[in-house]
């Protein structure tokens, strides 16, 4: 047991490593990182198919037509950060494929079975702005419940350092120059048919209330504190 739980640490502390080398290192190139825990850990709110096929392959296709997209480009040697920074003077490979990329990452490292609850600080900060955590939940809920089509919903540490929810179509992010919402994400929703419809076929909003069952707040609340340092 105790060597299982040290293997599962070291492997979401790698994950998140390579996430952030990912945004903010040249130096380092764009890796694709394991997935953090076993396809069925997040069982039964999403089950062990929908991952397999979700992260190895979605995920995956995202990443190598990504690389395709930029290799040879001034992008190459940009950061992810500063690639969505500029996303509109990309084509839509770039913005596709490389929201795709990165918004998965964060979406795994965002889910966990070991759950957890928000920060004091993380608490603080989503009843001062939305009222309540039930509040919260609802509004973060409709936010992909009603994104028509495919896309994402987020919470966000905005520019004024206020929480904010949102959701994009396809696979833009709140990074993006090109995004409606704008800011650092901390907490992200895919709602694409390809996360949820195995298993919950045409009933998103039952894969939305899942979804609350398995969110890594221990990833939220660190995302959080260091989006209030920026």
């Amino acid at each position: 047991m105790w060597l299982a739980s040290a293997v599962l640490v070291f492997a979401i502390l790698s994950f998140n490593n390579m996430e952030e080398n990912a945004m903010n290192n040249n130096a380092e190139k764009f890796e694709f990182p394991a997935l953090p825990y076993a396809y069925n850990a997040l069982e039964p709110y999403i089950d062990a198919q929908t991952m397999e096929i979700h992260y190895d392959r979605h995920h995956l296709a995202y990443f190598n037509n990504f690389l395709a997209a930029i290799k040879g480009t001034a992008a190459e040697n940009m950061t992810l950060e500063q690639i969505f920074a500029k996303m509109s003077t990309f084509g839509d490979a770039v913005r596709n494929n490389g929201g795709g990329y990165y918004n998965h990452i964060l979406f795994w490292n965002n889910l966990s079975p070991n759950g957890g609850k928000p920060s004091a600080s993380l608490e603080k900060a989503i009843n001062e702005t939305f009222g309540s955590f039930d509040k919260f939940k609802e509004l973060f809920g409709n936010a992909g419940k009603t994104r028509f089509g495919s896309g994402w919903a987020w919470l966000v540490v905005a520019p004024e350092k206020k929480l904010a929810i949102g959701s994009t179509p396809n696979q833009d992010n709140p990074l993006m120059d090109i995004s409606p919402v704008k800011g650092t994400p901390i907490l992200s929703l895919d709602v694409w048919e390809h996360a949820y419809y195995l298993k919950y076929q045409n009933k998103r909003p039952d894969y939305v209330e899942a979804f609350w069952n398995v969110v890594n707040w221990s990833d939220v609340n660190a995302r959080f504190e260091a989006a209030m340092k920026k």
